[in-house]
């Protein structure tokens, strides 16, 4: 397997585990709302996710953090977690997957 392949994989297990981080106000998980915009795996075993928020200021973020670091620890290869909070590309509900919408009554 190629290390392009093993990065695929791992982005792959990553949001697979990332679905178990919910939204509280929400109660919806990140990556169906569409807050994760990437996630890379460098050779240290620093794992980097990109994301956004819904809104500038929530008062979740630090829970946010903490439930992004604890899934992905789990993982052998990661040694550390970073967060990359960006606001660009904003985020709004078109970035919700279909299931996320429907729960949520957003048609």
């Amino acid at each position: 397997m190629s290390q392009t392949d093993e990065k695929r994989s791992f982005k792959d297990q990553a949001m697979a585990v990332l679905e178990n981080v919910i939204d509280p106000e929400l109660a919806v998980d990140i990556v169906n709302l569409g807050l994760i915009y990437g996630i890379d795996l460098d050779d240290q075993g620093l794992c980097t996710v990109t994301m956004t928020l819904t809104i500038a200021g929530c008062p979740l973020t630090d829970y946010l953090n903490e439930a992004i670091a604890e899934e992905l620890m789990a993982f052998d290869e990661v040694n550390e977690v970073k967060i990359n909070l960006v606001w660009e590309p904003a985020w709004s509900i078109d970035k919700m997957s279909r299931e996320a919408k429907l729960e949520l009554g957003i048609h």
